[in-house]
């Protein structure tokens, strides 16, 4: 009996996209490149660029014990100006790494490199995107609005981390964290040691997560001389995992501490300690089943920090409540 014949993917899939995504199957023809550059095939980013927002204001409820309609605006006007901004992010990401992308397998087949999108096309959809975003920006407080447009400096940065330290990751995080800083400011309408210890325990997340991300192309980024912490690290990637791993959960556990702590509510500091508990156990799950040679473990245990993240959003939100 024959094999039945293996089906094709669809023209312009990107390698990395999940076969069957709503861009490729459904969205129209000539916007797919587009959304295809801004990794709408791909969420993963647009939940690891939302999730510490989400920290930050459940955080930031906690704290001040009070919650209003104007919280679930925040929670709203994040979650959309995260998939804007990390669809501008990534279509900057891309126009700086045009020349890059085309000599590594994974990003070859994205939008540029492959001949979907000029490069001035996608500087102009980059533009409207952060428009978009902005306009959001500009429902929050004046506090919030000054830490978003702050924000752009290291956004603006990241693409060219790689070709000046070992450190990418670092600077990944510093852009990717930042949304627990403005959402806590866009509640609160100040900035708090909480949630700056909040933002550090997310650059430490992120170190985790980009790290086993970053391993899938080390034999690429080697040869074309781009760095990353996974070649920095090498064999010993596992012992540095750990070690970010511990530094996440402990700051996420004192950034709890001392959000909660001025209410002397002893149920919602457990609760807070039980989410940052269970985020450090998803991650330790992450490290038990990691395998630097396989790059399809990588990325899929790189996607699973959505979980990762959603479980302190759970336990952040049942403890803001409480």
């Amino acid at each position: 009996m024959s094999e039945s014949p293996e089906i094709p993917e669809p023209k312009g899939q990107v390698a990395d996209a999940v076969r069957g995504n709503w861009v490729d199957s459904y969205a129209p023809k000539a916007a797919r490149p587009f959304l295809r550059l801004s990794r709408a095939d791909r969420p993963i980013g647009t939940w690891l660029l939302l999730l510490p927002c989400w920290w930050g204001l459940l955080l930031a409820m906690g704290h001040t014990g009070h919650a209003g309609l104007s919280d679930l605006w925040i929670a709203v006007g994040c979650a959309a100006g995260a998939w804007l901004m990390r669809g501008a992010g990534c279509t900057w990401n891309d126009i700086t790494d045009r020349h890059i992308d085309g000599l590594v397998e994974r990003t070859a087949s994205r939008p540029i490199p492959s001949g979907q999108v000029s490069t001035r096309g996608a500087a102009v959809w980059m533009g409207l995107q952060m428009l978009v975003a902005f306009m959001i920006l500009l429902t929050f407080n004046m506090a919030a609005i000054v830490m978003g447009i702050i924000a752009l400096v290291p956004v603006a940065i990241y693409p060219f981390a790689k070709r000046f330290t070992w450190w990418p990751q670092a600077f990944l995080g510093i852009a990717f964290n930042w949304g627990a800083l403005l959402a806590w400011v866009a509640h609160t309408g100040n900035l708090d040691w909480p949630a700056v210890v909040l933002y550090a325990a997310g650059i430490m997340w992120t170190l985790f997560y980009d790290t086993i991300y970053a391993h899938q192309d080390t034999e690429d980024d080697a040869l074309i001389g781009v760095k990353s912490t996974a070649r920095l690290f090498g064999e010993n990637s596992r012992l540095w995992l750990r070690g970010f791993m511990s530094a996440s959960v402990g700051l996420m556990a004192i950034a709890i501490i001392l959000a909660l702590g001025d209410r002397a509510n002893i149920l919602a500091m457990v609760v807070g300690l039980g989410g940052a508990w269970f985020f450090g156990w998803h991650m330790g799950w992450q490290l038990g089943r990691l395998n630097i040679g396989k790059p399809d473990v990588c990325l899929r245990l790189f996607r699973s920090n959505r979980n990762a993240g959603l479980i302190l959003v759970l336990f952040l939100a049942v403890s803001a409540l409480l």
